[in-house]
């Protein structure tokens, strides 16, 4: 196909945008281990890899590029001479197989912003994986959908060559901005196409002072849209799948001067403890189409065991957007009224809700605070804080203020609100006190979408400086405010200086980048 031959590739046998039942077919006769299972979702597994491999990124260093990018940990720099060499390993791999499979789409439901991606892989499951994904081309925007923005080449099964410069394992992600290309090796986990996409847009999109976001997104009734930010175990897919409201997108948008859209044409739901009850949404899209990660299944009936995590705790379904009754296509809406930051605080803290100046949003963003709970046979043990600039630091390219500033800027412009909300623990940390109660968060997710906490009375933190308000409908008064719930105050008091500067311990190596007032919004200690 002569889509191909300008990158080297001289496969004859190419399968280009194939419809879900080819791929299907495909999947069952060359992918190790595939199966139907009884909802008609089709079974893989993803190889030695179940999840995204963060320390294996590289992204090139080029003179173009160099001074917009945040270098360290998360942006590992790559000479390009390197890229080149895993390039041709990639062309070569592709260049030994009988068939590969191309799926071309777009990246972001607003035609201004959006990109033009190409996939290139060697897996019908990866193909699959990205019709889901991507932005589905009609078959006249096909036709003349021409050069891609960006292209993806994924030779995950081809491991990369360890002793190449620059290389720490036999997987690589490679990014070149200017080539406009990556390049994966080693791993045939999905998730890294997905993420990779979303990786460029956060390169792309603040350049034209448009903001990208690792968020969910959905919008009222009355057209009132709440963007939520939220790690994972925070409750930002089940607060923000509210059959109130129309889903936007559960995991990548950007805010451009007309509204918000999404990226993505489908969602990336974890699956582990699935079940109709608790997520009828998801469940319910697990059906014909949608790919299923790395789950068990009865042999003989092919149903999944959704609590089986012998193969990883990690279990995905990948679905069209469409596939959620109430989701709005096209996933464009107007200018966020709320912007919600989820936090589960295993501390037990941090207020059930507060309101947010546009300098302590900023700050809570660049933070990207959440807990994880370590509990053992022998007992419990104490929370331990865990931060992510932007509430998804491995995918940010430019340093975290850069996104905390159009943020904020946005928020003034289009006089966006912003909350902080904790889905944590109330009356003692993880072990003496409770989680909160998902139907009172609820009640303070609605309350903040009716706009009743807008003007409603508040206390100040005097720690955190976070404004606090005393009343919401439908949640008793008497949980709003921590330190009242806590059966020893002096406890209360020195767990919250404690988080304070864990806070302040984290912040001090974005301080550098960041504002004055930024820097001043934080813990008082």
């Amino acid at each position: 196909m002569s889509i191909l031959k300008q990158y080297g590739i001289e496969v004859e046998n190419i399968v280009r945008n194939a419809a879900p039942a080819v791929l299907y077919e495909e999947a069952l006769l060359y992918e190790e281990g595939a199966a139907i299972a009884a909802s008609g979702a089709l079974m893989v597994r993803s190889g030695e890899r179940t999840g995204r491999s963060p320390k294996d990124k590289r992204i090139v260093k080029n003179a173009e590029s160099e001074n917009d990018i945040w270098w360290g940990d998360v942006n590992i720099p790559l000479e390009d001479s390197v890229f080149m060499i895993n390039r041709e390993r990639a062309i070569d791999y592709f260049n030994m197989l009988d068939r590969i499979y191309v799926m071309d789409g777009y990246a972001g439901w607003d035609v201004r912003d959006g990109i033009k991606v190409r996939i290139v892989c060697t897996r019908p499951y990866h193909a699959l994986f990205m019709n889901n994904m991507l932005i589905r081309p009609t078959s006249e925007q096909l036709e003349l959908f021409g050069e891609p923005d960006f292209v993806v080449f994924n030779a995950g099964k081809f491991p990369a060559n360890r002793h190449t410069s620059g290389m720490t394992s036999k997987t690589s992600v490679d990014f070149s901005i200017e080539r406009g290309e990556a390049i994966i090796l080693g791993t045939e986990y999905a998730g890294e196409m997905k993420k990779g996409i979303f990786t460029v847009m956060n390169y792309l999109m603040p350049k034209k002072d448009v903001m990208s976001m690792h968020c969910s997104a959905n919008e009222g009734e009355n057209g009132d849209v709440a963007l939520f930010f939220g790690l994972s175990g925070t409750g930002k897919t089940t607060l923000s799948t509210d059959p109130k409201r129309q889903l936007i997108g559960d995991d990548e948008h950007c805010w451009n001067d007309d509204g918000v859209f999404n990226i993505e044409g489908g969602c990336y739901a974890k699956a582990i403890d699935l079940s109709e009850e608790s997520e009828p949404d998801i469940y319910g899209a697990i059906r014909f189409g949608t790919v299923l990660e790395n789950v068990i299944y009865d042999e003989s009936t092919r149903k999944v065991d959704y609590s089986d995590v012998s193969i990883t705790q990690n279990t995905r379904a990948s679905y069209p957007i469409n596939y959620i009754d109430a989701a709005k296509i096209p996933c464009v809406a107007g200018h966020p009224n709320n912007i919600i930051l989820l936090t589960y605080d295993a501390f037990g803290v941090l207020p059930p809700v507060s309101k947010l100046t546009p300098s302590q949003a900023m700050y809570h963003f660049i933070s990207g605070y959440t807990a994880k709970v370590a509990g053992t046979e022998m007992g419990v043990e104490e929370p331990q804080a865990t931060f992510s600039a932007c509430f998804g630091d491995v995918f940010m390219v430019w340093h975290p203020s850069k996104y905390a500033e159009l943020l904020a800027d946005k928020m003034k412009q289009h006089n966006a609100k912003a909350w902080l909300v904790n889905t944590g623990y109330t009356g003692g940390p993880y072990g003496v006190g409770k989680r909160m109660s998902l139907s009172n968060t609820r009640a303070i997710i609605d309350a903040i979408h009716a706009g009743a906490l807008d003007n409603v009375a508040t206390v100040t933190d005097t720690v955190f400086g976070l404004a606090v308000p005393t009343e919401c409908p439908n949640v008793p008064n008497e949980i709003l405010v921590p330190r009242n719930t806590w059966a020893d105050a002096a406890a209360y008091d020195m767990q919250l200086h404690k988080l304070a500067d864990l806070f302040a311990q984290n912040f001090e190596k974005y301080k550098d980048g960041s504002s004055a007032d930024i820097c001043n919004s934080g813990p008082t200690l």
